[in-house]
Parts: structure tokens; C-alpha cells; sequence
């Protein structure tokens, strides 16, 4: 049962100062999706977001508004998402039962499915809404706020999300800024009017101030509520007479910074004031680096004062362990503190950072070493822990970094060099790295030769050189120099002082996998994920892992396949938590979670699985990710009958499959064999034979794709009505499937030989092998794939009494098929969509723009070819998808195909 008082709104107090400047910056815009008010505890955020409401009431019609004040108890996914959906229902908003029942029966690494049930019945819903979560700060489970990340990012437009917390909540507000989808209010807006800041100080603060003295201080600190409470600070001591200060609090005509230092930090007990100075070199403070800084051991008592003296410590926890000063407060101690002496200045960020890299703060330490331009020490750390921060999935900004350098720092160094090359290999970025390798052997050679004193050190980077070669040989399919260089590696790998042996038998997975030795990759990706999980390397734990599903699961063993998933995720959110840095994704694996979720019939899972997929292939993604994404998008939307966009997806895999085949390391499952099924789904039988005429040349290496391949063959014989020369193929293919133990396959070509004999007049011998065939599903698990069989199929299920097969399981199916519409067949003339038409034609640079499109540049590429601002570029495609009525790359490659612009 949830509590109905944690739905209730505050009465509005008549006390609190009207805001009308903040609330109009609460009004809601097309765009946006979240209002953010963060401050600390006092500054009236609930008073701010309920006076907004209180406006929202006076417009016709007002929207819905859902009230949630969040407490310690929230900080769990189940219940925080049970008391969403709760306040939404409290609130008016209809539609909310399905939803309500996945929270309650889903696990929590499954709750994005529920989350994308809850947004869909928003969508469904339609009504304007406003969601507010008061007190988020309450919320410190890293799964809650990737959770509330994926919902902010597909929030239907007609709901607004507000946010008001004590510290900045662990979201991607960043990325959101740019998109312009969240206005903010944190405490350098909450500046006062003149006429705010009087009765702050007379309301808030006691202090009987005359309207000149509140309108010097007022255009002194240019309405800025710290600096007013600063002000306040020092006048609350001051001598009263009759109810007003002695004497004016003044405010100098210098900068603010000047005032803190001769009028607050003058004030302080000495203890007070040095502890200031001391920690002002740090962004981010807690007791423990403090008292390394300071060599002391007092600095958790010291940071408690600060907080009761209210002297703008803002806390970045809920624990108070972590602070930070505001930031024009930091600034004028850190003014002060280097003008003082300098020299202790440095001596204390010194101490910092070694307190920082030692505690594992790496990145941190590493932005004030740039900031400082140290950049021998820079090349050291980097050396360090380099290689643990590409693995834990940072290689951007250690490219970053490295570029920072001055070249003779990396041209000199071969671990340096050997870092940029992993760096550039994570980013996908390969071109570059072929040349790099070759200077980094030419540096090694002439360290061995000149009798370096760290030449046995260099040769322990050969490994790494080797199965980098590897990586590069797989790209241009050289499958014999990658599988030798692998094992190379494998039999130097304990020799060298840097873990590989994840990355290693990764590349090994690769290989047994592009040649269709299945059990083989299968050992070896096993192995890549143990080595990675005792190496913490959370990248490469989740390729393979992913990879190892991918295998399970195309095999026919789901269930394994998806622990496989759940096994890794539970790992990978254990070691790699920080909700501010993107999440780790893996192609491979949420590509199986997709194809597991279709399976299942669970659509809203399969969607919300796929849709930071189709993020990574709208940003640029590289090209065998790229094809992997765009099948099982397309096999999710064959499933919900949605053959066009299918059909789009499916022809943008097949052109980058064919311009960019030599950058991608295996053989992606079989387009075609697929596009070929949704020809038939859609009555187009001249496009499926003309497949069928063309299939011969096909060569295949990894059995899987072979025998997708042969199975749609097999469905487009049936459809001409050609049993016979469906049977022929049928005969071999049960024999592989069998011996490959590839079950889901298997499961199609009894189902598939049913249909056969059928046609050929054996009902009995049809029957039987049909009950083969769901016997196998039923233990696996497979249910979608039954309703997505020819007509003739879901009669003969039908017809089945089911006493061979499980009960729950056969009747699941029994209600699938008589509620799903008509399968897949043949359609009329009328039923076929009439041509496209383009209303208007497109500019010169609009077409420019739709062929580097076809290329498969992002947006950045497409600026620097066209020597124009990335603005531009954005510009030219929002004109580009009004033309071609489309909303995203994909559809635009498949509309500009129809109509014969590429």
C-alpha cells in the first residue's frame, strides 16, 4: 500500500516571496522535458516549484499536476517507480494498470520494460501533465537514476518532469542542455529583485535594513542571494539601536570576491580562515583529503563548522561526505591564498593530487594536472593507469588527454604510443593506427639496439603490438595472420606486465565465430569474460559477454542466453556506477535482448533495449554495429508487422554491408534472408523469387547465416507452391541444424517441413514433426516466431489438442495466435501503399548532404567535408526529413531509395 500523503501538494504560504521571474523560467516550451531546481537545504525550492503549480492552476484548461515528495525509504527501483505511477494515478492520469503490474512483476534489471509501458500509456493518455519529485537528493541507487535517465529521454511532449534537490542529481543534464530539453534553477538564479532582497533581509535574515542600504546591497551583488546571505552574515553581530543596525552593512564598489575576503573571511576564527585557504585549491572536498592536504586531523570537525556557519560548503552527497564550495566563493579564497603564498599554494594542489590518484580519483587528479600543465606528470599517470581507464570505457578522454601533450612527450614514449593506439581502437578510429604501429616498432628497434634501459620493458609492449596487428588483420578479413598472431600472443601473454588476456580471447571468440566454429568461440568468449572481470575491464567483460548471448541465443538456448546478459550487467553495474558518464552499451548484447524480448512477445522490453541502439547508429556508430543494430531492428519490426520500416532498416544494413564490408570482422546473420520474408509478408512474391534466383551466389561461412539463408529459400519455394523442391532443401538442413545443435533453426525447419508434407498430402507425418517442433520450443521458450508462420501452420496448432505439450506454455500460444491478425500471405492489390511521392525537390546542398548520409558520415564528418558549421549541417537535414516526411536517417536512405535519389 503506498501513502496517499506522500501525493499531497503544500499549501501555498501567503509568507514566501512571490517569484515571478523564476516561475516564468518553470513555463513549459515545446521542447522541454525537465525543470531542474537545485540548492541547498533553505533556499526555497518546494516553495518555488508549488508556487509555479499554483499558476499552472490558473490556465484553461490546467494541466494535470502529480505531486511526489521522495523519501530514505524511495531509494529502492521497485518502490520508487510503484510511488511514479502511483502519483500519476493520483493525480487524474488514466491508463496506468499494465503498468503498474510489470513494476510489480518484473525484475529490477527488467524495470525499463515497465518504464516503457509507463511511457507509452503517456503517450496514450495525451493530456498536458506536469510530474514533480520533490527532495530527489533522497535518491542515491545508481539504478534508479539510469532508470529515470531512459524515461527523461523518451518522455512524451506532453509531460513535464520537475526536479528539485539538494545536490546535483547524478543525471545527464549536460547532454540534455544541448538538446534544450531542461531549464534549470540553481542557487546563483535564485538572485533576488531589489525588492526581494529587502524582505529577505527583513523577513528571512532579521535584519531591519532601509530600503537604501537593501538597494546598494541589491546593485552591489547584482541580486545574488549568496552574496547576500554573506552580507547578512557579517551584519547580524553588528549593535542595534531601536530595531535597525548601528551602522549600514557595507558593501564595497569592488568585486564580490573582495567583499568575502575583508568582510566574512576577516571575521572567522583563525582555524576557520586557514582551513579555507587551504582547501580552496580543491574543486571537490572530503575530511580525508583534506587532512592529507593540510596534514592535520581535524578536517571533518573543521567541515561541520563550515556547514552550521552556513558559509556556502554545498554537499555532494546525501552522506555529507563529499563538498564543494560555490564556485565565486572558492574563487576569491583561491585569489587570496596564491596571492598570500604562492608557493604553498602548489605544495598543497601537489598533495592533493597524489591524495586523489592514490584513492583513485584518476580523472580528477588528471583534469588539475592539465589544468597546471604538468605535463611530465601528466605522461606518467597516464602511463599508470592509461590502459584501466580505456578498459573501464574513458578512451575518449584519455585521447583527450594524450592530445594535450606536447608530441615529444609521446613520440619518445612507447607505452604513450601504445595507449593512443588502444585509445584510437575503442574510439573506432582505426585508420590512423596502422602508421602509429609502425613508429612504435621503429622506436622499440632502435631502444634495443642503443642498449636503452628500458628496452625490456619496451619488448614487453610486443604482445600488445601483436594482437593489435590481429584486430587490424581481422578488418581486412585476413582470417590466417589474425588467428596466428592471436596465438602468438596467447603464448607470450604471461610474460607481459600488462593484463591482455580478456582482449586476447576476445579477438580469439572473433575468429571461431566469423568461421562458424560456434562451441569453440563460445570456450573462448567464456573465457574473455573471466579474465575481464579479474582484469576490471568492464568493456571488454561486456563485448564478450554480449558476443557469448548473441551465440546462446541464435543457438536456440534463450534461457542461457539471457542469464549470460543478467550475469554480466549485474557485474559491469557493480564496477562501472557513475551515472554522470554514458553508459557502457554493448552492440552484441542488446542485440540479443532485443531478439530474447521479440521472442518472448515482450515488446515493450525489445524496445527499450533497442532504442539506445538506435542512438549509437543516428550518431555514427562503426559499421559492423551498425549492420547487427539495423537486422534486429528490422526482424522486431517484421514481428509487429511494421514491414516497411523492416524492410528500411534491413536495405541501410545491405549498403553498408556492401560499401564497408572490409571494416567489419564478422558475418553479420543474413539480411537478405530476412528481407526476403518481409516481401512475402507483404504479398510481393516477384521481389521474394527474384531473391530466391539470385540466393545461389551467396556464400556463406558461418553455418547460422547459411542455414537462415537456406530456411528463407525453404518459405518462398512453399509460397510458389513448390513443396517438393522445398523438401529437397528441407532434408539437409534438419541434418546440420541437428548436428550444430542450433535448436532455433532446428525448430524452424521441422515447422517448415510440417508445412511441406502438408502441401504434399502427408497430414499425419506433418502433425508429428509440428509436435517435434513445439516440443523443442515449448522447453526453449520460443513463442513469437509461431505467430509470424504461414497460415496453414497456425491452423494446424489450432487443430492440436496439446496433450504432448506443456499446458501454460500451449495455451500462452493457443491465445497469441487466435488474438494476433492474419499471418503472413500474399495481399491484395488494394492492400499494397501507392508510391512516394516528393512534394518538393531538394537543394544542391541538400542532396550534397543526403549522399554523405549514404556514406554513413555523422553529422561532425559531414561539417568538416562540407566546410560548414555543424549548425548548418543540422539545418540541412531538419529541411531534408520535411521533404522527404521522415524522422530519422534510416527512413531518409529508404524514402530517397524509392524514389530513386541514390
Amino acid at each position: 500500500m503506498l501513502l496517499a500523503t506522500k501525493f499531497m501538494r503544500p499549501a501555498p504560504d501567503a509568507r514566501a516571496i512571490p517569484r515571478e521571474r523564476l516561475t516564468s523560467m518553470l513555463a513549459q516550451r515545446p521542447t522541454k522535458k525537465l525543470n531542474l531546481v537545485v540548492a541547498p537545504a533553505g533556499f526555497g525550492k518546494t516553495t518555488l516549484v508549488n508556487q509555479w503549480c499554483d499558476d499552472l492552476m490558473t490556465q484553461a484548461p490546467p494541466p494535470t499536476v502529480a505531486w511526489l515528495a521522495l523519501d530514505e525509504h524511495d531509494d529502492e527501483p521497485r518502490r520508487f517507480w510503484q510511488y511514479v505511477v502511483g502519483a500519476l494515478e493520483n493525480s487524474g492520469v488514466t491508463g496506468l494498470e499494465h503498468c503498474r503490474q510489470h513494476i510489480n512483476s518484473y525484475s529490477v534489471q527488467e524495470l525499463e520494460g515497465a518504464i516503457t509501458t509507463l511511457i507509452n500509456a503517456l503517450v496514450s493518455w495525451g493530456q498536458e501533465g506536469v510530474l514533480v519529485l520533490d527532495d530527489y537528493h533522497l535518491v542515491h541507487d545508481h539504478r534508479i537514476h539510469r532508470q529515470l535517465t531512459y524515461f527523461i529521454d523518451y518522455l512524451p511532449p506532453n509531460i513535464t518532469l520537475v526536479i528539485a534537490s539538494r545536490v546535483e542529481p547524478e543525471l545527464p543534464v549536460a547532454r540534455w542542455r544541448v538538446r534544450q530539453w531542461v531549464d534549470e534553477i540553481h542557487p546563483q538564479l535564485l538572485a533576488f529583485s531589489e525588492r526581494e532582497c529587502q524582505r529577505f533581509f527583513q523577513e528571512t535574515m532579521a535584519l531591519p535594513l532601509s530600503p537604501e542600504d537593501a538597494h546598494r546591497i541589491w546593485k552591489t551583488t547584482e541580486g545574488w542571494v549568496a552574496a547576500m546571505q554573506l552580507a547578512a552574515l557579517s551584519g547580524q553581530d553588528g549593535n542595534r539601536v531601536d530595531g535597525r543596525t548601528a551602522s549600514p552593512i557595507h558593501v564595497s564598489s569592488r568585486q564580490i570576491s573582495e567583499y568575502v575576503l575583508t568582510e566574512i573571511l576577516a571575521q572567522q576564527p583563525e582555524d576557520v580562515r586557514r582551513f579555507l585557504l587551504d582547501t580552496a585549491v580543491c574543486p571537490r572536498l572530503c575530511a580525508s583529503l583534506c587532512d592529507s592536504m593540510r596534514q592535520a586531523d581535524d578536517s571533518q570537525a573543521l567541515l561541520e563548522t563550515l556547514t552550521r556557519r552556513n558559509l556556502f560548503l554545498i554537499p555532494l552527497d546525501t552522506r555529507q561526505a563529499w563538498f564543494r564550495y560555490h564556485d565565486l566563493f572558492r574563487e576569491a579564497l583561491l585569489q587570496r591564498a596564491r596571492h598570500a603564498d604562492p608557493g604553498r599554494v602548489d605544495e598543497l594542489q601537489n598533495r592533493a593530487i597524489d591524495w586523489l590518484l592514490v584513492h583513485d580519483h584518476i580523472q580528477e587528479a588528471i583534469s588539475q594536472i592539465v589544468q597546471r600543465q604538468e605535463w611530465p606528470w601528466l605522461a606518467r599517470v597516464l602511463e599508470q593507469h592509461g590502459n584501466n581507464l580505456i578498459h573501464g570505457g574513458f578512451h575518449l578522454p584519455v585521447l583527450d588527454w594524450l592530445d594535450a601533450l606536447p608530441a615529444s612527450e609521446i613520440e619518445d614514449n612507447p607505452r604513450l604510443l601504445m595507449l593512443q593506439i588502444w585509445a584510437l581502437f575503442f574510439a573506432n578510429r582505426v585508420a590512423p593506427i596502422k602508421d602509429l604501429l609502425a613508429q612504435l616498432e621503429d622506436l622499440l628497434d632502435r631502444r634495443v639496439a642503443d642498449s636503452h634501459p628500458d628496452a625490456d620493458g619496451a619488448l614487453g609492449l610486443q604482445s600488445e603490438i601483436s594482437l593489435m596487428r590481429s584486430y587490424l588483420a581481422r578488418s581486412r578479413s585476413d582470417d590466417k595472420s589474425a588467428q596466428d598472431l592471436t596465438n602468438q600472443v596467447l603464448r607470450d601473454i604471461d610474460h607481459t606486465r600488462i593484463p591482455l588476456k580478456s582482449v586476447t580471447y576476445y579477438g580469439l571468440g572473433l575468429d571461431y565465430y566469423g568461421r562458424g566454429e560456434l562451441e569453440a568461440a563460445e570456450e573462448a568468449l567464456r573465457s574473455a569474460v573471466s579474465h575481464g572481470e579479474r582484469e576490471r575491464k568492464p568493456s571488454t567483460v561486456l563485448s564478450s559477454g554480449g558476443l557469448l548471448a548473441w551465440i546462446q541465443f541464435n543457438r536456440g538456448d534463450m534461457e542461457l542466453a539471457l542469464a549470460t546478459c543478467t550475469d554480466v550487467r549485474d557485474w559491469i553495474d557493480q564496477h562501472y556506477n557513475d551515472p554522470t558518464q554514458p553508459r557502457l552499451i554493448s552492440c552484441w548484447q542488446n542485440s540479443t535482448l532485443v531478439e530474447i524480448y521479440r521472442e518472448r512477445n515482450e515488446p515493450e522490453l525489445a524496445e527499450a533495449y533497442l532504442a539506445p541502439l538506435i542512438g549509437h547508429v543516428e550518431s555514427g556508430t562503426e559499421p559492423g554495429q551498425h549492420v547487427i543494430i539495423q537486422y534486429v531492428r528490422g526482424h522486431l519490426a517484421f514481428s509487429q508487422g511494421r514491414y516497411d520500416e523492416a524492410l528500411a532498416a534491413l536495405e541501410d544494413a545491405e549498403s553498408v554491408s556492401e560499401r564497408r564490408g572490409e571494416d567489419i570482422v564478422f558475418e553479420p546473420p543474413s539480411c537478405a534472408a530476412l528481407r526476403a520474408r518481409c516481401h512475402l509478408a507483404r504479398g510481393d512474391l516477384n521481389r521474394a523469387r527474384s531473391w530466391l534466383e539470385r540466393r545461389e551466389n551467396s556464400q556463406f561461412r558461418n553455418p547460422l547465416n547459411r542455414e537462415q539463408s537456406a530456411i528463407s529459400a525453404v518459405r518462398v519455394l512453399l509460397s510458389l507452391r513448390q513443396p517438393a523442391e522445398a523438401i529437397a532443401l528441407l532434408a539437409p538442413l534438419r541434418l546440420s541444424t541437428e548436428q550444430g545443435h542450433h535448436y532455433r533453426h532446428l525448430i524452424e525447419v521441422l515447422v517448415l517441413y510440417a508445412e511441406a508434407l502438408k502441401a504434399e498430402g502427408q497430414s499425419r507425418d506433418a502433425e508429428q514433426l509440428l509436435i517435434q517442433a513445439l516440443q523443442r520450443a515449448a522447453k526453449a521458450g520460443f513463442l513469437r516466431m509461431f505467430v509470424e508462420e504461414s497460415q496453414v501452420i497456425q491452423s494446424m496448432i489450432l487443430a492440436l489438442n496439446g496433450a504432448d505439450l506443456p499446458a501454460v506454455w500451449f495455451a500462452e500460444l493457443v491465445a497469441m495466435l487466435r488474438e494476433a491478425p492474419s499471418g503472413p500471405g500474399p495481399k491484395s492489390a488494394g492492400e499494397r501503399q501507392a508510391p512516394v511521392q516528393l512534394v518538393e525537390p531538394l537543394s544542391q546542398r541538400e542532396e550534397e548532404v543526403l549522399s554523405l548520409i549514404n556514406e554513413g558520415l555523422p553529422n561532425k564528418e559531414i561539417a568538416l567535408r562540407m566546410n560548414v558549421a555543424a549548425t548548418t549541417v543540422k539545418a540541412h537535414i531538419r529541411n531534408l526529413y520535411g521533404k522527404l516526411d521522415v524522422s530519422s536517417r534510416t527512413e531518409a536512405l529508404a524514402r530517397a531509395r524509392q524514389l530513386r535519389l541514390l
